[in-house]
């Protein structure tokens, strides 16, 4: 019986989200008896092949305990790799990567290197892998927000033009691809994993007591993300946005998981301690998934820089407003519920929390094509595919 050895590599925690599902795709096509969408197609292609995986955690990612709390959660295995790579500049943390990952990719001679998102672990592993002459599968390819001050934006660039299967999660980023030569047979739209996860878990975090233990009421508080280095490493612009959460937390409360890396800034900013006595305002360390998903789902609004949330409140329904003046994912704004903000601008950001208050709430999510739970098993139907043809080397 045929084989084919993969190995992930992921570095941050938004990785674990994309990969969890895919390495639970490989286990049901391996099944004996598995009903669904990957048996269906294992079926259809007449396949005797079968999977070996393991995972490489690269601790781009470096808080340990919160690193166990989202493995827990995700019902991911332990790495079988962990490079301990840690904190660091871009080009520190890519080489180290780099470094570190090279005698495990020698040592376990996989057919495939599955690279998922955006970060320095990304583009590390997948030229790590190109040099070697393994093969690339880059999940959520082709996203473009053309802005190339992004450290994300080279990442997801580079990455695209070493991979050899590019996973894609909406129609736009199919021709974001095709316009920069990526070969129209290497491009697969299988939707998004991070919304797998999300369905998968949403009645397990909608059975948290998230808000109980808050005292929030549903639709009553706003959710906050913040820690995208545009954002956070000028301690003007985080004054400017320490002042717009000031702002919303007078018009509802609000919840703000400080990332490790936004805390830091804050307080070389002497933010941090201001921030902490607004009144509305409840500062938190970060949150499991199944909690934040718990909070998330019932928020009456959501302030972000992140990529992901701007996905996951799409399929929740929840307004979002994306402090960022642009976006690799268009589609969450022209099919979902996110709004671009300008983040440099505080009188903007508060008369978008106000037009949002204003609004009815609309209990409907907004669903892009393929958002559907299933994207994991196309992916692995895809590389099936692939690996029967003359993808293997």
């Amino acid at each position: 019986m045929n084989e084919i050895r993969l190995v992930h590599v992921a570095g941050a925690r938004p990785n674990f989200m994309k990969v969890a599902p895919v390495m639970a795709a490989v286990d049901a096509w391996n099944a004996t008896e598995v009903p669904g969408t990957v048996e269906a197609a294992r079926r259809a292609s007449g396949s005797g092949l079968r999977f070996s995986e393991s995972l490489v955690h690269t601790g781009q990612h470096y808080d340990d305990a919160m690193s166990d709390v989202f493995f827990r959660d995700l019902g991911l295995p332990k790495p079988d790799h962990y490079l301990e790579v840690g904190s660091g500049s871009h080009a520190q943390q890519t080489a180290e990567v780099l470094r570190r990952l090279e005698p495990v990719l020698l040592a376990e001679r996989p057919d495939l290197v599955v690279v998922v998102g955006d970060v320095n672990s990304t583009i590390a592993a997948a030229l790590c892998a190109a040099k070697l002459q393994i093969p690339v599968a880059h999940i959520e390819a082709g996203l473009r927000s053309r802005d190339r001050t992004m450290p994300e934006e080279l990442n997801r660039l580079l990455t695209d033009q070493l991979a050899e299967l590019l996973f894609t999660t909406s129609a736009d980023a199919d021709d974001n691809l095709a316009r920069e030569g990526v070969p129209r047979a290497c491009i697969h739209l299988v939707g998004n994993t991070m919304i797998d996860t999300l369905e998968r878990l949403r009645p397990r975090a909608l059975a948290s007591d998230a808000l109980q233990r808050r005292g929030l009421a549903p639709r009553g508080y706003a959710l906050v993300t913040l820690h995208r280095p545009s954002n956070v490493d000028d301690p003007a612009q985080l004054a400017l946005l320490s002042d717009v959460l000031a702002g919303t937390a007078q018009r509802l409360p609000a919840v703000f998981p400080v990332h490790a890396r936004t805390r830091a800034r804050l307080a070389e900013a002497g933010l941090l301690e201001r921030l902490e006595a607004t009144a509305g305002l409840a500062l938190s360390e970060p949150l499991g998934y199944l909690d934040f998903v718990a909070l998330m789902s019932r928020a009456r609004l959501v302030l972000t820089d992140s990529g992901g949330v701007q996905e996951e409140t799409t399929v929740l329904g929840v307004p979002c407003l994306t402090m960022r003046t642009t976006t690799e994912r268009p589609v969450t704004v022209t099919e979902g519920t996110n709004r671009l903000v300008d983040p440099y601008d505080a009188e903007a950001v508060l008369a978008a929390v106000g037009e949002t208050l204003a609004a009815p709430f609309l209990e409907a999510a907004r669903r892009p094509p393929l958002w559907d739970g299933h994207a994991a098993e196309r992916i692995v139907a895809a590389i099936a595919r692939w690996a029967e043809t003359d993808g293997r080397r």
